[in-house]
């Protein structure tokens, strides 16, 4: 079994625990020692999983990611008013090939979900996205992908997999299930314009750094339709993580990249949190463990909505346009809008209703203004394709 595999949480993290106050996570998070064993993954709410592998780093790695460091201040931070049951899974440490590694990852995290409990993946590099979306295969037909990522990370066709090409694999791999791949934060200097043009051919969905920094909310209605992120640290700015050469001048800042972690964890659908490329350094690992802990607090304010007319929890709206007919949906408890999509595969609403598509205020009243919006355009050709 996958689970055997599975490095126990280092002595140094757990006698940490012994200095921290009764409210801390370390004292509520339940771990897999080497005295102790596996916990009891019954009625668990998120598994830490570390995953130590860096073979397919595009830029070789010098030193391992020091993932107890993380977790050292991860333990350190207060739990909130939640309701969750957190366990520590420790690591998955390289296997005799990077695909033996890929292989566990996949099924530990397969063995999760069919748990109902949402992995949190600290891992070394990006590519480790690639068996966690595998690990979807027959239990989510159709899987919607979001990377917070100052790159695509297509790579060219004839590269092996790598931190830098592993959507490439993942868009050309059997079975395709991906159906929706979205992008945020990227920035335009680092892709090619060849990588963009395949965005907009593939209906994918792209929000520039600079879109998201003047409007964080943005971020949200990509975030609601989401089964797996995944995070590259990258995608913040160098100063917030200690200055490392690894990392840009330009980037998010530490609370933008907080409040979309936030925005993961509301969303109804987000099975799978990883965020990879961390640096070692104490201003990393403290950013790493504060975006985990906000996941985790979004997933406690989740709030199960299916607009309907039905539901007198939402208002809908008739927005008759020049070609089409656009119906919307606002929720007077969260707010939040949805837009209704015809047509689109049956296979990915497993109805042949139309499907509610989240958007924001914005998009409506472009709408009133005969505006289509981007996202509804992309959406309804992609139902045709």
């Amino acid at each position: 079994m996958a689970f055997d595999f599975l490095v126990p949480v280092s002595n140094k993290a757990i006698a940490h625990c012994e200095l921290l106050p009764p409210q801390s996570l370390g004292k509520n998070i339940h771990k897999h020692t080497a005295r102790k064993g596996l916990p009891v993954l019954a009625n668990a709410t998120f598994a830490i999983l570390g995953v130590n592998e860096s073979r397919n780093a595009f830029e070789k790695k010098p030193e391992q990611l020091d993932i107890t460091g993380i977790r050292i201040q991860l333990y350190k931070l207060m739990m909130g008013n939640w309701s969750s049951t957190l366990v520590d899974l420790g690591d998955v440490v390289e296997g005799e090939t990077v695909e033996d590694t890929y292989f566990v990852v996949k099924e530990i995290v397969a063995g999760l979900m069919e748990e109902k409990v949402i992995p949190i993946i600290i891992g070394a590099t990006q590519d480790i996205t690639y068996p966690t979306y595998r690990a979807f295969d027959g239990i989510v037909d159709m899987v919607n992908l979001v990377a917070v990522d100052s790159r695509f990370d297509f790579g060219a066709d004839e590269e092996l997999i790598s931190s830098h090409s592993y959507m490439s694999k993942i868009i050309t791999d059997k079975p395709n299930n991906l159906f929706n791949f979205s992008n945020i934060a990227y920035q335009s200097y680092f892709n090619a314009q060849e990588e963009i043009d395949l965005m907009e051919r593939l209906f994918f969905d792209a929000y520039r750094l600079g879109d998201i920094a003047a409007d964080i909310t943005l971020a949200e209605p990509v975030l609601r339709n989401a089964h797996l992120v995944s995070v590259d640290a990258r995608a913040i700015r160098a100063s917030e993580v200690g200055l490392s050469s690894n990392f840009s001048p330009n980037g998010l800042t530490g609370r933008e990249i907080c409040a979309i972690s936030r925005y993961a964890g509301i969303s109804d659908n987000v099975s799978v949190f990883g965020i990879y490329e961390g640096e070692n350094t104490s201003q990393s690992f403290q950013l790493i463990a504060q975006i985990i802990w906000y996941f985790m607090e979004g997933f406690n304010y989740r709030r199960k909505e299916s607009p309907s007319t039905k539901n007198s929890d939402f208002i809908k709206f008739n927005v008759p346009t020049e070609t089409e007919h656009l119906v919307f949906f606002k929720s007077h408890i969260t707010e939040r809008w949805w837009v209704e999509i015809p047509s689109i595969l049956t296979s990915h609403t497993k109805t042949k209703s139309p499907a509610l598509l989240p958007c924001t205020e914005q998009d409506y009243l472009d709408a009133c203004d005969q505006n289509i919006p981007e996202r509804w355009f992309k959406a309804y050709r992609k139902g045709f394709n």
